[in-house]
């Protein structure tokens, strides 16, 4: 690969990671609402908090943040699978602590649309989602 076709790969690396922010929303069935960023008195780290609508049946991309993620369900029924862990099923009223790069998905097991308000602590620099392969 020429110097060229590096320079445009890398740019093209880029913009996608810029735009993982709002990749929640291209899953079908799957809307995200940006509520909150702010920055935070330590230096680097800024605080996100977001809505994640999940249809019927729908599941979450598996991924992981620069940071911390406490899940907190709104409304309905959503089963987290993190790594290394066996899966957790929590309904309104209920929270999850994610820890910083953990790689996790959330699935819909409600009979009807589930919310979450997710709360981030993240590296102010970075990407919000990074995608698992």
């Amino acid at each position: 690969m020429n110097k060229f076709h590096s320079l445009i790969a890398g740019s093209a690396l880029l913009l996608g990671t810029a735009l993982s922010m709002t990749a929640h929303a291209q899953v079908a069935g799957l809307g995200r609402v940006d509520l909150l960023k702010e920055n935070l008195t330590v230096p680097g780290k800024e605080l996100v908090q977001v809505r994640v609508d999940f249809a019927q049946g729908v599941e979450a991309p598996r991924h992981s943040h620069p940071g911390e993620e406490v899940a907190f369900v709104l409304e309905g029924t959503l089963e987290y699978r993190i790594d290394g862990q066996p899966p957790v099923t929590l309904k309104a009223g209920q929270a999850l602590f994610i820890p910083a790069g953990a790689v996790h998905s959330a699935r819909n097991v409600h009979d009807g649309e589930s919310k979450e308000l997710a709360t981030y602590i993240v590296e102010k620099a970075s990407p919000l989602v990074k995608f698992a392969k």
